[in-house]
């Protein structure tokens, strides 16, 4: 089964395809809607992509998410205090 970031990834994959055929953002989102339903990524977060995609170099493309700084999971925390309290 595929997990979430797998889905992300290949509709990543979907957008980056289309985006270089020189389809537009709302067409590319219309055909991911037919395929992905209610698992597809939105409007928004579609154009973000094809704006990234149409600046890079294909064969330089980063699909996954880049590691970012931010508030840690509250599950690790809960993991790792329990691990410290144990």
């Amino acid at each position: 089964m595929a997990t979430s970031n797998d889905l992300l990834i290949k509709q990543r994959s979907v957008i980056e395809f289309l985006a270089a055929e020189g389809c537009s953002a709302a067409n590319i989102h219309a055909r991911m809607k037919t395929v992905y339903g209610e698992m597809c990524i939105s409007d928004c977060a579609v154009r973000k992509w094809v704006r990234i995609f149409k600046g890079e170099d294909p064969r330089e493309t980063i699909l996954r998410d880049r590691k970012r700084s931010g508030r840690p999971f509250p599950l690790r925390s809960r993991l790792i205090q329990r691990k410290l309290t144990a």
